[in-house]
């Protein structure tokens, strides 16, 4: 029989193992690392360290779980003690908290102002690295029938055409559309593309009867309302 691991979380006293104190004391008594090493269950035996040790060593990497939900699979698996499959545990963690705030800032209420617009839809788009460009479509209440990728470009630009915003709205029968876009830079302030697809979206909305509502441009923990600037 090999060696027992004594590095093994099995072995700490069981009031410091991180599922045992999610249980008796609740989610919010564990640091971020500890809810990690929950995720990925196991350490690396060759190396001696504990789940802990290694998702300490991960957000050392990269400094907080923003960054960490900015990376990519690979990146993760560049520290010692993540393979694909933990990297994929915590990838998945991260879009399933993504999908929860979203979910709780919706529940069906109505989009009409640029708020809950960005409350549902900042999760997704907050730490993405380069600009994608979103169209939400909204029916004669507000509510959100759907919402799809227009552009996925640089950190630096992205190109829309208005009909690549007009087919899905046409197709879904939507009365009303939001055009969302991310800078990767942290600031909202519009372009001067920006405010042109602004214009030639609007202007082919009112030909064909589907009005747009808003434009909003999310820059991490700000954002830009065309519609809230009077730009619309």
């Amino acid at each position: 029989m090999g060696k027992e691991d004594s590095s093994s979380i099995k072995h700490w006293p069981e009031d410091e193992r991180p599922r045992e104190r999610l249980v008796k004391y609740g989610g919010e008594a564990l640091s971020e690392a500890q809810l990690l090493a929950i995720l990925i269950g196991s350490g690396d035996r060759s190396a001696k360290k504990s789940a802990v040790d290694i998702c300490r060593d991960l957000l050392k990497s990269f400094d907080n779980l923003s960054n960490l939900d900015r990376a990519s699979v690979h990146e993760l698996c560049q520290v010692k003690g993540i393979g694909l499959a933990k990297a994929a545990q915590i990838k998945a963690a991260l879009e399933v908290g993504k999908r929860m705030a979203s979910t709780r800032s919706s529940n069906h209420k109505k989009m009409n102002t640029s708020r809950a617009l960005v409350d549902y839809f900042a999760p997704f788009m907050n730490n993405l690295r380069k600009e994608v460009v979103k169209i939400a479509l909204l029916d004669n209440k507000l509510h959100i029938i759907n919402d799809f990728v227009i552009s996925e470009g640089s950190v630096d630009s992205s190109i829309v055409h208005p009909r690549e915003v007009m087919i899905p709205a046409i197709r879904e029968s939507a009365t009303k559309i939001v055009l969302l876009h991310n800078h990767p830079s942290g600031d909202p302030t519009p372009s001067r593309a920006d405010i042109e697809i602004t214009h030639r979206v609007s202007k082919a909305g009112n030909i064909i009867g589907i009005q747009l509502l808003d434009h909003i441009i999310i820059g991490g923990t700000e954002y830009y309302s065309f519609a809230d600037e009077g730009m619309i």
